[in-house]
C-alpha cells in the first residue's frame, strides 16, 4: 500500500466521507493532489475495501469501467454513484463506448453501431442521434466520460487495431462524423475523449501487444492523421488521448504518449490545445516493453499529459501515485507543472459537473428504450 501523507480521510467498507450532512474531510497537503492525476480500473462489480480506501485516502480523479464492472445498469449505477461518494472533487468516470466491437455496455444496454457503419450511412445528423441516444444511457447509469470519437483514419488495410472503429478512409469523412459524436455527447453533460494523438490509423500492428511504428513526414501527418484532431480542438473536444505509436519523424526515441514533442511542442503548441490529455494504458505493451508503469507514468506528466491511465493491476497503480509523488519530492516533476494539469482538470469537472439522474425509473425507461432501438436500426 501507498505510504500514507498528510491526514488520512479512514474510508472503508462501513464508512462513507461524504455523509448525508455532505461533510468531507478536506486534504491540505499539496502530495494528495496527485491522485488526480490518475484514472485507475477496477477488479469487479464492486469495490474491494482496497480499492475503496485507495480511492478516497488518495482522491483518485477518475475510474475506467469494463465489462467486468457491469453485471446490469442497476448495478452500474450503484457502483458509480459509491465511487463519487468517496472524492471531494467530482470524479470523472470513464468508459469505452465507441459502438461496434468496442462497446463495454451489453445489452440491456442498446448495441450502437459501429463507426465505419456511420461513415458508410453518411448522415450525421443520424451519427448525432446515435451519440446522444448512446450519452442519455451514460449518464443514467452514471458514467460521465466516453473515449470516443476514434479520429483515427483507416489509411492502412492491415491495421488490426482500429478497422471499422473508424469513420473512414479520409480525414473529411471521419470529421463528417467525428464532429456530431463530439456534440451529441457533450451537448447531453458526457465529456468526449478523442483518440489516438496524432492517430493510430497508419500502423500495421497494435499497441496492446508491441510499440507499433508509423514512419510518416510531418507534411503527411498535418494533411491527413492531425486534420480530425485539429476539427475536435475547435469544436471543443473535452479531453484527448494520446496513442502508444513510435513516430520516428518526430520523435525516434519515444511514443507519443511519452513524447515531450508529440505532446508538448505538437499538441499543446502548434495546435494550441489546452485542454486534458489522456494516456492510453500504461499497462499496454508498447509501453512495459522499455519502460516501467511508474516511469511511464511519471514520463507522461512530466512532458504535459494530465491523466495517466492503469486500467488492471492495483500495485501498478499504487506503484505510479507513490512515483509522482516522489518526483513531485525531488523536482524532476515541478509544482507549477502539477499545477496546470490540475487547472485543466478542475475546469473539465466544472463545464461537466454531473447532474445526478440515476433514478431506477429513469434507467428503466433510458437503457434500451425502444427510441435508441429505433435509432440504431436505421443505421443497420
Amino acid at each position: 500500500m501507498t505510504a500514507q501523507k498528510g491526514p488520512a480521510l479512514h474510508c472503508g467498507a462501513d464508512f462513507c466521507p461524504r455523509s448525508s450532512v455532505g461533510i468531507i474531510l478536506v486534504q491540505t497537503d499539496f502530495s494528495h493532489q496527485i491522485g488526480q492525476l490518475l484514472m485507475i480500473g477496477i477488479g469487479g462489480t464492486t469495490l474491494t475495501r482496497e480499492e475503496e480506501r485507495f480511492i478516497c485516502d488518495e482522491q483518485i480523479g477518475g475510474v475506467i469501467l469494463f465489462s467486468r464492472n457491469v453485471a446490469d445498469p442497476t448495478q452500474c449505477a450503484k457502483l458509480t454513484r459509491h465511487l463519487r461518494s468517496l472524492t471531494e472533487t467530482p470524479m470523472l468516470i470513464g468508459i469505452d463506448q465507441e459502438g461496434g466491437r468496442v462497446s463495454r455496455l451489453r445489452p440491456p444496454f442498446t448495441l450502437f453501431p459501429t463507426a465505419r457503419r456511420l461513415g458508410e450511412y453518411d448522415r450525421p445528423e443520424v451519427t448525432y442521434q446515435c451519440a446522444a441516444a448512446m450519452a442519455a444511457e451514460l449518464t443514467a447509469v452514471g458514467i460521465n466520460l466516453n473515449f470516443a470519437p476514434v479520429l483515427d483514419i483507416d489509411t492502412h488495410p492491415a491495421n488490426p487495431i482500429i478497422g471499422d472503429r473508424a469513420f473512414g478512409a479520409t480525414p473529411q469523412q471521419v470529421i463528417r462524423h467525428a464532429l456530431p459524436v463530439i456534440s451529441g455527447l457533450q451537448d447531453h453533460g458526457v465529456m468526449a475523449c478523442g483518440k489516438h494523438f496524432p492517430g493510430h490509423g497508419d500502423t500495421s500492428t497494435d499497441s496492446h501487444h508491441t510499440l507499433p511504428i508509423c514512419d510518416l513526414t510531418p507534411s503527411r501527418m498535418e494533411a491527413v492523421e492531425l486534420a480530425p484532431f485539429a476539427a475536435a480542438i475547435s469544436a471543443g473536444i473535452g479531453c484527448l488521448m494520446t496513442a502508444h505509436v513510435l513516430y520516428p519523424q518526430i520523435d525516434d526515441c519515444r511514443p507519443a504518449s511519452l513524447s515531450e514533442v508529440v505532446v508538448n511542442d505538437l499538441l499543446r503548441g502548434r495546435l494550441g490545445y489546452d485542454g486534458v490529455v489522456i494516456t492510453d494504458d500504461l499497462e499496454m505493451k508498447a509501453i512495459t516493453q522499455g519502460f516501467s508503469v511508474a516511469d511511464a507514468a511519471v514520463r507522461s506528466i512530466a512532458i504535459g499529459s494530465d491523466i495517466a491511465l492503469i486500467c488492471h493491476r492495483f500495485d501498478l497503480q499504487q506503484a505510479a501515485l507513490e512515483a509522482l509523488r516522489q518526483a513531485v519530492a525531488v523536482g524532476k516533476i515541478s509544482k507549477e507543472r502539477i499545477d496546470r494539469s490540475l487547472d485543466r482538470i478542475r475546469r473539465l469537472q466544472t463545464r461537466f459537473r454531473f447532474d445526478d439522474r440515476q433514478t431506477p425509473d429513469r434507467i428503466a425507461t433510458v437503457v434500451g428504450c425502444a427510441a435508441h432501438q429505433a435509432c440504431v436500426a436505421a443505421v443497420r
